[in-house]
């Protein structure tokens, strides 16, 4: 009998907060120049149930096999979104959020260190649009850097900075009604100087949900400063699928 691969995978690229799927530009040329179709929709960044509908519905789309990868606040939306989704057939976490149900982001965080983000993170003096209730948050711009993305050149971090997309504060005290990487295989990239999210936090989740484990030397946004490196972690999940 002839063994035949499956089909390949297109890769989803989720952001997170505080960002764009511009972010992802560096990783989406490596993956299309490795032959691999590569989209990247909007994250609302509105509330995790919304976002998580909103990136389902782009997902569900797609025929064929997904890998499904998100950064960040993103990590929460794959987590929930690809719970129904039987074309997902992997999950890639990039210093991301590996939610359990009946879990927030918020919660997540509170055994470990303080990030700088808690520090820098900023409440708009309005209402967050489109949001259950309460302000957006901002990085404020005099720590967004040293937050973010630290290893990423000034003239980069300064127009990341002014270009943030707000998130909804509602979004991280939201919690999570399904955790897909129960059922579905997970791949998970730890930033080992990370000051958004604790890296013993990441440790933790990637533990936790059993993922293939990699660190990676650098910031909150190291796939930012490090495309070809990420892209070729992404690239084993890829693998894994084709592999059937």
């Amino acid at each position: 009998m002839t063994h035949t691969a499956a089909p390949s995978p297109t890769v989803v690229l989720v952001h997170g907060a505080f960002a764009d799927a511009s972010g992802y530009a560096g990783i989406i040329l490596e993956l299309e120049e490795a032959g691999i179709t590569t989209l990247s929709p909007p994250n609302p960044l509105r509330g995790l149930s919304v976002d998580a509908e909103a990136v389902k519905a782009f997902v569900a789309a797609i025929d064929g096999p997904v890998v499904l990868v998100g950064h960040s606040y993103g990590g929460a939306v794959i987590t929930q979104a690809a719970v129904d989704l039987d074309n997902v057939a992997a999950l890639v976490y990039l210093a991301a959020f590996a939610l359990d149900e009946g879990e927030s982001a918020a919660e997540l965080q509170e055994p470990f260190p303080p990030s700088l983000l808690a520090t820098n993170a900023r409440p708009s003096s309005y209402p967050a649009a489109g949001a259950a209730g309460g302000p957006d948050l901002f990085i404020a711009l005099d720590g967004f850097r040293e937050t973010f993305c630290a290893d990423v050149p000034i003239a980069t971090a300064t127009v990341m900075a002014a270009t943030q997309r707000p998130v909804a504060a509602a979004c991280l005290g939201e919690k999570c009604t399904g955790a897909a990487w129960k059922s579905k295989p997970s791949w998970y990239l730890v930033s080992e100087h990370d000051n958004a999210i604790s890296p013993d936090a990441e440790r933790f989740m990637a533990e936790r949900i059993n993922a293939t484990t990699e660190t990676i030397n650098g910031s909150h946004t190291a796939f930012i400063a490090q495309p070809v490196a990420t892209a070729a972690f992404i690239l084993k999940a890829v693998a894994h699928v084709r592999a059937g």
